[in-house]
């Protein structure tokens, strides 16, 4: 089997729910061994986060989404012999992530600052909804809360409806960070050989994802305007509705816009001042749009797709979940994988969407049930005996 990107580091994942949970299910991915603490007899809360669950289980498929490739192991924190637990996992991991709310996990010295005098070399990545700093960093906090709050909602919606995006965007792109952090620092420990703290926030995360929305602001001082299914780039750059079903459509140039005019047997917008060049049109926008609904609404949508395809203009359909795994782009490219899981049979995962040529990603463990690694990993990791794992067990404690 080819060698993983991250054969030989170690995670200790103390979070739950989604964000941080995504970031080191990606880190696993790419071949660290993470270990998932959880709480003893309820776990992660998503596991509970359904229905839907796994055929045959009590797991929700939230959980499924962001913990394969890690082995779970039950410690509660809470108590002093599990707080022991947790420092001896931690000497002897790369990296420590956890979601909790600022300062609890002082209160157990399982801080960055506690647990980086035990292993200098230790990446401590907290992961929060405000930072640990500012006067929000008290406050707890969910997705939605932070589309709102960083400005995502402002420009998602139609004009008189600002809407949050579908999925946990910010979860997710907070995962994309974290992950991204977790990399460089483990660079900068094996050039230095001192690990560090990274303080990652859920609403920082989601202010920065805002990228040219947030600079057209800086620089103008305007406030983007909903749009709906419409863009920001060239024209046309949106939804259009075909004689029956609607497709997304961008001419993001003068070169695809005169495509576009070519398939549409339209040549005669490009003669038009107002439409001839990127930035007219763009300052023409409610002039033009109009004209380009009606000629959409002249074609089905497939015979839209094959022309446009046809001319190499950038187009799509709105595809429901059944039309995008029955896709051949996306079965080509695999992005459907199966595991046998002992419970649930066989389980559909999503792929990881990274093509390494040298360190494929080819491991996709099921994601694992509440505590299934415990004893292996206290002997293996923590160097505790067949006895003292089952004292701990008979005490609560694991």
């Amino acid at each position: 089997m080819p060698s993983t990107a991250l054969a030989g580091i170690r995670v200790l994942d103390l979070s739950r729910v989604l964000a941080a949970p995504l970031a080191t299910q990606l880190l696993a991915d790419l071949g660290a061994e993470v270990i998932k603490v959880e709480r003893p007899g309820t776990g992660d809360d998503s596991r509970t986060y359904g229905p839907p669950f796994a055929p045959g289980t009590d797991t929700a498929a939230f959980y499924l989404s962001c913990n394969r490739n890690k082995r779970s192991v039950t410690v509660n924190h809470a108590t002093a012999e599990g707080q022991e637990v947790i420092r001896a996992l931690a000497a002897r991991s790369d990296v420590l992530v956890e979601n909790f709310r600022t300062g609890t996990l002082a209160k157990y010295g399982l801080d960055a600052e506690s647990l980086r005098e035990l292993n200098p070399r230790l990446v401590y990545l907290s992961v929060t909804g405000f930072g640990q700093t500012g006067p929000y960093a008290g406050r707890p906090g969910y997705d939605g809360i932070f589309q709102a709050m960083s400005g995502m909602m402002s420009v998602s919606g139609h004009p008189d409806e600002p809407m949050k995006v579908g999925v946990s965007m910010v979860d997710i792109l907070t995962g994309l960070y974290a992950a991204t952090a977790v990399l460089a620092a483990l660079r900068h420990r094996d050039a230095t050989g001192e690990g560090q703290f990274i303080d990652l926030s859920l609403l920082d995360c989601g202010l920065a994802s805002l990228s040219h929305f947030a600079m057209n602001y800086l620089v103008s001082g305007e406030v983007p305007a909903r749009r709906g299914n419409g863009g920001y780039g060239g024209i046309p750059s949106q939804a259009f509705q075909c004689a029956d079903k609607p497709l997304f459509l961008v001419a993001g140039n003068d070169k695809q816009f005169a495509a576009f005019c070519a398939a549409a047997d339209r040549t005669d917008l490009l003669q038009d001042p107002r439409f001839a060049t990127t930035s007219a049109r763009i300052a023409h926008r409610e002039e033009i749009l109009p004209v380009l609904e009606a000629v959409m609404r002249t074609r089905t949508r497939d015979e839209w797709l094959a022309v446009l395809d046809e001319h190499d203009v950038p187009a799509g359909p709105f595809n429901e979940m059944p039309e995008v795994f029955a896709d051949p782009q996306i079965r080509h490219r695999e992005m459907l994988v199966e595991v046998d899981d002992p419970v649930a049979g066989r389980l559909p995962l999503l792929a990881n969407p990274i093509r390494f040529a040298a360190t494929p990603v080819e491991r996709y463990a099921p994601p694992p049930a509440l505590g299934e690694h415990t004893a292996e990993v206290l002997a293996e990791v923590a160097g505790l005996t067949e006895d003292q794992i089952r004292g701990l067990r008979g005490r609560g404690v694991v």
